[in-house]
């Protein structure tokens, strides 16, 4: 998961470290209730990594052949948050063998050993969540062939643990890691034996988030497809532990699934991976079914519109497009300058799509993952749509500020096909002049017809960009039109040629062309991945040219080659790094 959260305050810091060591006074339980049931699903692939010595979390690779793994020394703050949070578990119990259950098993009471005592940076509530509900969804796994001294010992963290969520819930950030929180109380209280009063506190605070956290239209402030995808993860675990307790699901609960489950349909792409914008990847391998099927709501966003995005679809391809406002405040640490990017999926190719977040690769790609010449959008005169402020003190996260506040958008059938009109004011204040994009995808899904516009329409407007082109000089202010390709995409192309081939490993032959109004050019870019050691090298497709007029159009095409369908596709590259 390539979601990353803000760093708490001293003050928020000081009373986890307090409550972590009190928490030392509750370390009695008395075992289950019941047998738990495993729910997260891992990845085999990482799995296997893991037991082979090689530790990769947060992008950083660690070779740990001899040590344990909590002798290692953390690269990085993300290093050490995805250590403590014990996902990893999930990926230990996928490969399932001695080899596995011996790495999970001296991992866990190792860091009984070293931090259940209240020690350590995983004393938060976020992470205390996570952790606890791994050490119950494996708890099987986890326990097979262990005396009582080391039962008794992982109850007891167990207890410490729920002791410390019950304390500390409500200091997590709203959104993501409340949700964690609370889940990982509502498990472990109603899990452990005797703690059933824990738990109460957490349903309704539950209730509340998902009353407060969620919108009507089963969005979320951040606008990340992949953290809506985990609340909505959560929120069926936290489900499916009342309904074994033989308790309902409370009404908040079931309505927020209920608004949820139609918004992660729509911003799913025909592959089955989710939209990839504002700091969300395509989401772990199988959870986005398992969500969906576990919600029991089948239906999409009947209008096309969801979270501020826009799905245009037909038989095997899809096309989704930032079409509002980007995310503001604390909800913006995590997003980009994508305002009508869009991203094209045909069968279970990702044909166009955006770089990703940076976030596992360090600082330096995290921003220039957020910035506009990074989205499969315009670009003008080098600048973002949007800006980065200043980091906040202590917490190295930087907001995204002025960026567009109009994003009119509209949807209509045609003809033609199903077409998305939208614009957007983030160029206006520095030049003048306002995007507007044009997208219609046919009734069969072949063709994507596209129209870039930057239009000067107030005369105040004009006056602007008259300034701001005398400033640039003769030839004007550049723009560029860019599509990131997928890493998998074969590109053909003549030099001067006005159109591209791109073949699809399908097997599909799609054309890229333009009506020659911009110079056409094919340029390196990256697609940043979670689970991989380094961006993946990619091309890019620009279209470039001058504004020194009041209205610039420029129109392209991508086109399906006819009888270019394949009947078979079964592999995709999409997994974690083996290097």
């Amino acid at each position: 998961m390539s979601i990353s959260t803000p760093l708490p305050g001293r003050g928020t810091r000081f009373l986890n470290r307090l409550h972590a060591r009190l928490a030392r006074r509750h370390g009695s339980a008395r075992g289950f209730v019941s047998q738990p049931e495993p729910r997260s699903i891992g990845s085999f692939a990482r799995g296997r990594q893991m037991v082979a010595g090689k530790l990769l979390f947060a992008g950083y690779l660690v070779e740990s052949h001899d040590t344990g793994l909590w002798d290692v020394t953390s690269p990085a703050p993300e290093f050490e948050a995805e250590r403590q949070g014990f996902a990893w578990l999930d990926d230990l119990a996928a490969v399932g063998d001695a080899r596995a259950r011996d790495h999970a098993q001296r991992w866990l009471w190792g860091w009984i050993a070293a931090y259940g005592g209240g020690k350590g940076p995983g004393w938060t509530p976020d992470l205390t969540g996570r952790r606890v509900i791994r050490w119950i969804n494996h708890a099987v796994f986890l326990l097979r062939g262990q005396d009582d001294a080391a039962r008794d010992a992982f109850h007891g963290a167990l207890a410490r643990q729920a002791w410390f969520l019950s304390k500390r819930w409500h200091s997590a950030p709203p959104g993501l890691p409340r949700f964690e929180a609370l889940t990982g109380l509502i498990h472990v209280g109603l899990t452990l034996r005797d703690s059933e009063d824990l738990a109460d506190p957490a349903v309704r605070g539950l209730n509340r988030e998902c009353a407060t956290g969620i919108d009507g239209q089963g969005g979320l402030p951040t606008r990340n497809p992949e953290e809506l995808l985990e609340i909505l993860t959560l929120l069926t675990w936290a489900g499916a532990a009342l309904h074994d307790a033989g308790r309902g699901v409370p009404h908040e609960q079931a309505a927020a699934i209920e608004r949820i489950a139609p918004t992660l349909r729509t911003l799913r792409h025909v592959d089955g991976g989710l939209a990839r914008f504002h700091g969300g990847g395509r989401g772990i391998e199988g959870r986005l079914e398992h969500a969906l099927a576990a919600s029991h709501t089948r239906q999409r966003r009947a209008d096309g519109m969801a979270m501020g995005y826009v799905r245009l679809s037909a038989p095997r391809t899809s096309v989704i497009v930032d079409a509002a406002p980007p995310p503001t405040g604390e909800a913006s640490y995590n997003a980009h300058a994508s305002t009508l990017a869009f991203e094209l999926t045909s069968g279970r190719r990702p044909l166009i799509v955006n770089c990703g977040s940076g976030a596992s690769f360090g600082p330096e790609w995290r921003r220039a993952g957020r910035a506009t010449p990074s989205q499969s959008t315009l670009g003008l005169g080098g600048f973002s749509s949007a800006r980065l402020a200043k980091p906040r003190r202590r917490q190295g996260r930087e907001a995204l500020i002025d960026g567009p506040a109009d994003v009119p958008t509209e949807m209509t059938d045609t003809p033609d096909g199903s077409r998305v009109q939208a614009a957007h004011d983030g160029y206006l204040r520095d030049f003048g002049l306002t995007h507007a994009r044009s997208l219609t995808l046919s009734p069969d899904g072949r063709t994507l017809t596209g129209e870039d516009m930057l239009l000067a329409v107030e005369e105040a407007d004009r006056r602007r960009l008259d300034r701001a082109v005398d400033r640039a000089g003769r030839a004007g202010i550049r723009f560029a039109i860019r599509m990131h390709l997928h890493p998998e995409v074969e590109i053909t192309s003549e030099p001067g040629a006005a159109a591209v081939s791109l073949v699809l490993k399908s097997g599909e032959n799609w054309v890229f062309s333009h009506d020659a109004r911009a110079s056409l050019s094919l340029e390196p870019s990256v697609y940043m991945q979670f689970g991989r050691l380094k961006p993946r090298p990619t091309r890019q497709i620009v279209l470039a040219g001058w504004v020194t007029d009041h209205a610039t159009r420029v129109r392209w095409t991508l086109s399906r080659a006819e009888g270019a369908i394949a009947l078979r596709d079964l592999h995709r590259d999409d997994g974690p790094d083996d290097e």
